[in-house]
């Protein structure tokens, strides 16, 4: 069985034990989500393509205000949990425990870290770049990371690995927070769909797995953090519910679809709730503060069963069991309702022209630039690339000489780009745009 005592464990990584200290008044837990909030990469994270084209006149989702919702939500699910189940069974001190939407909460800032440019399609780019191009000397393991590449994985490395010029440990978050994050707590060898970590964080992946008393299912396989189980759920219900907004707000659905989308999540209420809902629509006259209000009361609703799903799993999830994800637990008029928001999403919002139009052009985007600076690390004594990895900043060289590093590290520059940035840099290698001084 799993422990709490050791799941919320408060030490950091690259930080000896013996100097962790708990200060109640501002708990390590707390200090990881300040350092995430205040770090460059989730800054950076305003300027990453979330679904749709950065916004003109009108602002959609990025992947910050995505992460920063995804968060609230995660962190309403960690003191909903609190109140389902009694403090008995977690067996842990109090403080651990009231700190659990805090973990909560700071784990989802850090789940779309990894992810590179251009939403999904960044991803896709990874993958088919190193499928297409061969990278010498790479044992099994190391290749099977680059072709599978994963932003799961690279939100680990991003959080951990000692970059040239920084201290170890990367962002010393606590390990709880860390387990919270790793959706998939395997390597890419095992073939699964996902992965989540590298070859690279192999050895801190372990240490975050001991740690925190994971259970080793199989060789290289390790249950779930049961966190993470909420962690998901909050990504799940922000961006399948949220996405819908977004796509009225732009014009792809109609007011009449996104309201009976959302309405059709409370056909299963009483009748004096659905006349409330009704009650307080008929009292606004704003269309977009009607959706706003349909999309509030869908994420409660989804946020209360979710937990309830949880607290109905919660000795599976204690003895290591994997349990389906709380958001697919749903059943009757949810689990319907959600399906239909799914069908509609994928035929009419995924596939939209535009987000069709961003996808390919960050496909392409990417796929140069991994061309160019591969090709910089590998063949440095070319003319072209002794200039190309004069671009590259000196926290992302490789300190290693093996091939796996040096191509790590152009992953690690480019999966940190922005949308903009890696524009810019594709444009100055390809002659379309000169630069200012």
């Amino acid at each position: 069985m799993l422990s709490w005592k050791k799941l919320l464990s408060p030490i950091r990584t690259g930080e000896s034990p013996s100097k962790s200290t708990i200060d109640y008044t501002r708990t390590n837990f707390q200090r990881d989500y300040d350092r995430l909030i205040f770090s460059s990469p989730f800054r950076r994270l305003q300027n990453k393509t979330q679904v749709f084209p950065l916004p003109g006149s009108v602002f959609v989702h990025n992947r910050l205000t995505h992460s920063l919702e995804v968060s609230s939500v995660g962190r309403s699910l960690g003191r909903s949990i609190l109140n389902l189940l009694s403090p008995e069974r977690f067996e842990c001190p109090a403080q651990l425990i009231t700190d659990i939407p805090t973990i909560v909460s700071a784990a989802c800032l850090a789940h779309d870290l990894g992810n590179p440019p251009f939403g999904h399609s960044g991803e896709d780019a990874f993958r088919h770049f190193f499928s297409n191009h061969h990278i010498p000397e790479l044992d099994s393991w190391e290749a099977s990371d680059l072709l599978r590449f994963e932003g799961n994985a690279n939100a680990l490395r991003l959080l951990t690995h000692q970059f040239r010029g920084r201290r170890t440990g990367g962002f010393r978050l606590n390990y709880a927070t860390l387990a919270s994050i790793v959706k998939y707590p395997y390597p890419s060898t095992l073939k699964e769909k996902k992965f989540g970590y590298f070859k690279s964080e192999a050895d801190v992946f372990n240490e975050i797995a001991s740690q925190t008393g994971l259970i080793q299912i199989s060789n290289g396989r390790y249950c779930r953090h049961p966190l993470v189980y909420l962690v998901e759920a909050a990504d799940d219900i922000c961006y399948q519910v949220m996405d819908i907004e977004d796509a009225h707000k732009l014009g792809i659905l109609s007011t009449s679809t996104v309201t009976n989308l959302y309405l059709s999540f409370f056909d299963d209420e009483t009748t004096s709730k659905k006349k409330d809902i009704h009650e307080t629509l008929s009292s606004v006259n704003d269309i977009n503060e009607r959706i706003a209000y349909l999309r509030a009361i869908t994420i409660s609703k989804l946020i209360e069963q979710c937990s309830s799903n949880f607290s109905k799993s919660y000795d599976q999830i204690m003895s290591g069991q994997p349990v389906k994800p709380l958001i697919d637990q749903m059943e009757g008029t949810s689990a319907k309702a959600m399906d239909e928001i799914r069908k509609v999403s994928v035929n009419q919002v995924y596939n939209h022209s535009k987000v069709v139009e961003i996808e390919i052009a960050g496909f392409t985007i990417i796929g140069e630039l991994l061309d160019i600076f591969t090709s910089a690390v590998l063949e440095p004594t070319k003319p072209i690339s002794k200039k190309a990895l004069r671009l590259i900043p000196e926290q992302y060289l490789a300190e290693s000489s093996d091939n796996y590093s040096k191509v790590m590290a152009v992953v690690d520059y480019i999966s940190g780009m922005t949308d903009i940035y890696a524009l810019e840099t594709y444009q100055l290698f390809k002659g379309i745009k000169l630069p200012s001084l």
